[in-house]
């Protein structure tokens, strides 16, 4: 038995597939108009480890995981660094791959589908289409708006009520809107830009992709989507809303979302310019180290980030990886796993909602013991390698680059230090340390 928190229900939830051993998986991916952050890591390291663990079990799961390869964002970026937002292709295809080098650097596996936008228009077009047909979309001098109280379920998934719900930060008042809570499906753009429809020249609006695309590669109805808590409302109640008034079967049985990585108590994202880019942990930090303090912690809950923390986990990575090190990967059966009672224990944790911050829990309880008794390591590092995604080579010391702007600090403290103004020298020395970097001073 496999449990999972269902955020549809609030509730755990006993996992039971739509096809006996065959899952199908839906995880938003990223709009690429600035680099991947911690937060975009965790999400993907947690879905992978949904990924793993069924696979593990012996589902066959498929994967389909987007690109938001046009957006607003975008074309703001391309006129900023391009002079001319229609170049936003270039931003794209650069973060694009950026990002896909840092999810194998993760051990992430790549999902059997990374459909993006600007390539599924006619697939995007034509669920449109259907949605207006019957009659829970409408055209408004060019763009196309879901009518929201055309569906009576409307915020079950966030838990709300359509009659208490106000125009927010991304449900703004339109007059070209029959109601204010209406959210567009098509955006009007000036003739010759962009892709035609048959409502004129224009773009998607962001919560119609998933929908179609998760239709096309995955079917009407899936067994999980996932996704960080931040999308719940609207883009997530809004996929609901389209594919379900579409379709009249339950879109997705089980919502999964992973809790948010927070700075300071904040949520952290592009737009509180508050983000940590993976690009600038890796040049400090191994991959796998970063991948094994996610796991230290439940993937529901949120995730308070600290540079401290991440020592700790690489400290207590290392250690494990020098355990380990000389030992095989297990090729064990589900059955024989279960048999030896340290396995058993882990298994259960996974069992449990993905519990992987319970599963290393019994490891390092273990550890000693791992030294002496091979099968059991073999047996563990099985699990580990396989279900966890975790490399565990003996990680290499890196040189910590400096760049112009901590040379600028690292010079700062020492005049600060010449002219003994200690309270100046630590302040330096704290920030240098926020950014990942440890200062040791000569005596």
């Amino acid at each position: 038995m496999v449990t999972l928190t269902n955020t549809l229900s609030g509730k755990k939830e006993t996992f039971h597939s739509l096809q006996p051993k065959k899952v199908t998986l839906y995880a938003c991916g990223i709009t690429p108009y600035d680099r991947a952050h911690i937060g975009h890591a965790r999400s993907y390291v947690s879905f992978d480890l949904l990924y793993r663990w069924l696979q593990f079990l012996g589902y066959d799961v498929t994967y389909c995981r987007n690109y938001t390869d046009i957006d607003d964002k975008l074309l703001k970026k391309a006129q900023e660094q391009l002079g001319d937002p229609l170049r936003y292709p270039e931003i794209a295809e650069k973060i694009i791959a950026q990002y896909q080098k840092e999810m194998q650097q993760l051990n992430n596996v790549a999902p059997q589908h990374e459909p993006r936008v600007t390539t599924s228009m006619p697939l995007i077009i034509n669920f449109i289409e259907k949605l207006i047909a019957k009659g829970n979309a409408y055209e408004s001098n060019g763009d196309v708006y879901f009518s929201v109280r055309s569906f009576p379920e409307y915020g079950k998934l966030s838990k709300q009520k359509v009659d208490e719900l106000r125009a927010g930060t991304r449900i703004e008042a339109d007059e070209k809107k029959r109601d204010p809570l209406d959210f567009a499906l098509w955006k009007k753009e000036a003739d010759g830009t962009f892709w035609q429809s048959p409502w004129g020249w224009g773009r998607p609006g962001w919560h119609i992709e998933c929908s179609a695309m998760a239709s096309h590669y995955l079917g009407d109805q899936i067994d999980i989507h996932g996704g960080g808590r931040d999308l719940l409302f609207p883009h997530h109640e809004n996929e609901v809303a389209q594919s379900e008034a579409l379709t009249g079967k339950s879109f997705a049985n089980y919502w999964m979302h992973n809790g948010l990585m927070r700075l300071d108590a904040e949520k952290m994202s592009k737009s509180l310019g508050n983000i940590i880019a993976i690009e600038d942990i890796f040049k400090k930090y191994d991959p796998m180290e970063l991948r094994f303090y996610f796991l230290q912690h439940h993937y529901h809950s949120p995730m308070e980030f600290s540079f401290h923390d991440l020592d700790g986990a690489a400290k207590s990575y290392r250690r494990l990886c020098r355990v380990l090190d000389a030992v095989p990967v297990g090729t064990y059966s589900l059955a024989q796993l279960e048999a030896m009672p340290v396995t058993q224990r882990m298994l259960d944790f996974m069992r449990e909602d993905l519990n992987s911050a319970g599963m290393l829990g019994v490891v390092f309880e273990q550890i000693d013991t791992l030294k002496d008794d091979q099968k059991l390591a073999s047996a563990v590092k099985q699990l580990l390698h396989d279900v966890l995604g975790l490399r565990l080579k003996i990680v290499e010391e890196k040189e910590q680059e400096i760049n112009s702007e901590m040379q600028k600090l690292i010079d700062e403290r020492e005049a600060a230090r010449a002219a003994k103004d200690w309270a100046r020298a630590d302040a330096i020395r704290d920030q240098l340390k926020a950014m990942g970097y440890e200062v040791r001073d000569k005596k």
